[in-house]
């Protein structure tokens, strides 16, 4: 097997801060130092300037193109990740009284139960807590609440390797947290009143998050918050109330373009789900060797959890895809063992490379 990638670069199947486009990276530099031809870097620009203008009005309409983002729906580009979002959420859309409905399919969504329960109260529509969240729901086994004032859920688990194929139907507004999967497929917007999603897997750097949402729901939001915290303050100011990540936004909205440039999100999909099936394959035939931690029903494309008949055997693994310049593999402390991260720009090559890899190292250690 060869060490290196065709560029020199490893594989990096980090879970995120997550690889990116090398055409990204390229063309990010050459801002560094001057943003089209202004004779400053992007990092020194006035965020109320010309310039950054046009990198804010860029990556919204490449965005609204990618995403094929119907009009009714405001697009922004915040700060304090998706984990902000699990409080800012619920202070904006849970009323005075009313109910959150969540469907906890992991530990983020843990995460936005126990920050939406100091704000109000929350109804657990489903919870795979028991079953080591193996699985996501069949819709018969979800229990909405009567009234609940939104459903949250998570599109894609990051840390289980477990994913939605399509979008639960809650008749309140839906928020999808999609920080690992979004941009990966086509997005069903007659389901969802709001979408959330960190950059820093399949979008760009950390430093921004991306928050997409109707404009009715902006009109029904808690006015009584502070500026920072209202999702419509920052529709109002063009996502610029205060100074944003300027050079976060810049490589978000260069991620667009690529992906705009490789087809749009059919094509991203087919190549993705041409990668993932690369590595399930050589789980499902290794005849035992390597167990996957997600139910085959749900599986990710963008994340995918598996172990070794031993933790002696997930080390020596790790270990020995280092030396292969393959990094980033070891699974999240709560799962263990070995997970692979192939978001939209991890290459294919890449995830044949693995399954190489973990045929010859299952030959040498089954025994």
């Amino acid at each position: 097997m060869t060490s290196h990638t065709s560029t020199g670069r490893k594989l990096n199947f980090s879970a995120g801060p997550a690889v990116l486009p090398e055409c990204v990276l390229e063309q990010a530099a050459v801002a560094v130092q001057d943003l089209d031809d202004t004779g400053m870097s992007v990092l020194e620009h006035s965020h109320r300037g010309a310039a950054i203008d046009r990198v804010f009005e860029e990556a919204t309409a490449d965005c609204r193109a990618v995403g094929a983002i119907p009009e009714e729906f405001e697009i922004l580009f915040l700060q304090g990740g998706a984990s902000m979002q699990f409080a800012m959420t619920p202070l904006n859309f849970l009323a005075s009284g009313g109910v959150a409905d969540y469907l906890d399919t992991g530990s983020w969504t843990s995460k936005a139960i126990d920050d939406a329960r100091k704000i109000g109260e929350v109804h657990v529509a489903w919870s795979g807590r028991e079953q080591a969240y193996r699985s996501i729901p069949n819709p018969q086994d979800i229990c909405w609440s009567s009234d609940p004032s939104y459903g949250w859920y998570c599109t894609n688990n990051t840390i289980y390797g477990t994913t939605w194929e399509t979008a639960p139907i809650c008749k309140a507004p839906l928020i999808a947290d999609m920080s690992s999967d979004i941009f990966s497929r086509p997005i069903d917007w007659d389901r969802h009143g709001m979408v959330i999603a960190g950059a820093q897997k399949n979008i760009g750097p950390a430093g921004v998050t991306l928050a997409i949402l109707r404009r009715d729901l902006l009109d029904a939001a808690n006015p009584d918050l502070p500026a920072m915290l209202r999702y419509a303050i920052h529709a109002e100011k063009g996502s610029r109330y205060n100074t944003p990540p300027v050079f976060a936004v810049y490589c978000a909205g260069l991620v667009f373009k690529w992906i705009l440039s490789i087809g749009g999100l059919q094509a991203v999909e087919s190549m993705n789900r041409r990668k993932s099936a690369v590595i399930y394959n050589a789980i499902d035939s290794s005849n035992g060797f390597y167990t996957g931690h997600a139910d085959k029903a749900c599986r990710s494309m963008m994340n995918i959890p598996f172990t070794t008949p031993s933790a002696e055997l997930d080390t020596a693994f790790l270990n020995e895809a280092e030396t292969e310049s393959m990094c980033n593999l070891k699974g999240h402390r709560s799962v263990g063992g070995i997970r692979a991260s192939i978001y939209n720009a991890f290459p294919e090559e890449g995830c044949q490379r693995l399954a190489e890899f973990m045929a010859d190292f299952a030959d040498r250690h089954g025994g």
